[in-house]
């Protein structure tokens, strides 16, 4: 069963940073990218970052453009999201995610709904 684990989320201060990891399991099944999404209250997914897995191309929501950065570690099966300079507005549950979709990351976006198998999501807090 495929299994995607977040860690890394928390509480910190605006223009603070955070690095955020998800682990995928070894047994997931061939995927095209994997995905960051995150989520407010009362609002729906928002596409974060993604990384395609084929030439490392990434691609970010133009509100986190320049403050976050997505890398992977193949040898980890890991990916990460590194966000800096955060504001309140980052605050929300961010999730990890994989498609099988292979054009699921693009330059035109990263819909949720292409994206098949999904973690439970890691809490970050900006707060003062």
């Amino acid at each position: 069963q495929v299994q995607l684990v977040e860690s890394g989320g928390g509480l910190v201060q605006p223009g603070g940073s955070l690095r955020l990891s998800c682990k995928v399991s070894e047994d997931a099944t061939y995927h095209y990218a994997e995905a960051w999404f995150r989520q407010a209250p009362g609002k729906k997914h928002e596409g974060v970052s993604c990384i395609r897995t084929d030439d490392t191309s990434t691609y970010f929501a133009d509100s986190v453009k320049g403050r976050f950065t997505i890398s992977r570690d193949d040898n980890k099966n890991t990916v990460y999201l590194q966000m800096n300079s955060l504001k309140p507005e980052d605050a929300a549950v961010y999730y990890c995610a994989i498609t099988t979709h292979p054009h699921a990351c693009s330059a035109y976006g990263f819909d949720p709904d292409e994206y098949d198998y999904w973690g439970q999501g890691t809490q970050v807090t900006v707060s003062s």
